[in-house]
């Protein structure tokens, strides 16, 4: 069932990750949205159905670049939206009957935002073979109605590890992860093997925030600042954090030393009006451009031809991307551009594991 993967020509609304209100009892947040407009009625419009991870629309990172997909989707065709967020304490159960709620009230397509809704998925779309489904992050094997949107976050990551070897006046730079999972892992392949090819002498400190099926990783600032505070006591003076809103707390922390730097993530932190007050200390993030595949994918089942099979947004088209908002990494951007070039064309394999 797996086609050749494409990207459609959406343009990039700027890259937002993590889980998914209204009547769904305990599997309900107070995030949960219902953003319907008039447009939609006679059956004109998209009626979409979004299950975003923990922290939700609102979370600086993952959720939020999604978000800006739906948000161009919406903006472009008219239609409907309705928002479901998870929380850390969500069961597989608690995934299925989130996702076959919007399938059941008829949005199409309903749209899994984090690989956490993986297994849920293929059982829900399996029971609703004429709605589509996306899920970002990973792949659902064996269904011919989900489109798996993924991305090659180790590219971006490298380029990341590249700007931190270069920037680093410590020769020590840190990598914060929410939950150490094979998709996080990726982040820190790609930063680790970026540094260490560019400055073989640096010392990277790895630490994740939580662990296996556990969550919170992803949505506790303060854990991340106390991650990052540690690192920074120890000598550390460039941090990078892949850890949906968790890495709000370890940029907090990383602004309060002289000197040092946060490498942000999934969306162009340096301009995220929350954390304005900390941009100085913002070098670059890596943006993860969901909001393409999201966009991608509602557009697709509006003109009627549905994406399905498992479609890669690389950095060869964009789909990955290092930010370079304040200007701060202008000054090695032939390096980065070097590196870059060598990736895309294959002279660079980054690793996928540490």
């Amino acid at each position: 069932m797996r086609r050749v993967s494409k990207i459609a020509a959406a343009g990039i609304a700027t890259a937002a990750l993590a889980l998914s209100a209204t009547a769904c009892g305990s599997t309900s947040s107070e995030k949960d949205k219902d953003t319907s407009s008039s447009s939609s009625a006679g059956g004109k419009g998209v009626k979409v159905g979004v299950a975003y991870d923990v922290g939700g629309r609102g979370d600086h990172s993952f959720n939020d670049s999604a978000a800006r997909g739906i948000d161009k989707a919406k903006a472009e065709f008219g239609g409907e939206i309705k928002e479901l967020t998870a929380k850390t304490t969500d069961t597989e159960a608690d995934r299925v009957e989130r996702l076959t709620q919007l399938a059941q009230a008829g949005y199409n397509p309903v749209i899994g935002i984090g690989y956490a809704y993986a297994n849920s998925m293929k059982q829900v779309a399996a029971k609703f073979p004429k709605t589509s489904f996306g899920i970002v992050d990973s792949v659902v094997e064996g269904a011919n109605n989900v489109d798996n949107i993924v991305f090659t976050e180790e590219q971006g990551s490298y380029l990341a590890g590249v700007a931190a070897a270069l920037k680093t006046k410590t020769d020590h730079v840190g990598f914060i992860g929410g939950v150490d999972v094979p998709l996080i892992k990726k982040f820190e392949a790609g930063f680790v093997q970026g540094v260490k090819d560019t400055k073989p002498g640096v010392k990277v400190d790895p630490q994740y925030l939580s662990h296996g099926s556990d969550t919170s990783g992803f949505a506790s600032p303060d854990k991340g600042k106390a991650a990052a505070q540690g690192m920074l006591d120890n000598g550390a003076d460039v941090i990078y954090t892949a850890a949906g809103s968790s890495g709000n707390g370890a940029i907090e922390a990383v602004a309060g030393k002289k000197g040092a730097w946060a490498i942000g993530v999934d969306s162009d932190q340096y301009n995220q009006a929350s954390l304005a007050k900390y941009k100085a200390s913002i070098l670059t993030s890596v943006v993860k451009n969901v909001d393409i595949g999201v966009y991608d994918l509602v557009k697709s089942v509006k003109d009627g031809k549905p994406l399905t099979g498992t479609n890669s947004y690389p950095l060869a088209k964009d789909g990955v991307s290092l930010a370079t908002s304040g200007g701060f990494i202008d000054d090695i951007k032939a390096k980065l551009d070097e590196a870059k070039k060598k990736i895309v064309d294959g002279q660079i394999k980054v690793k996928t594991t540490p």
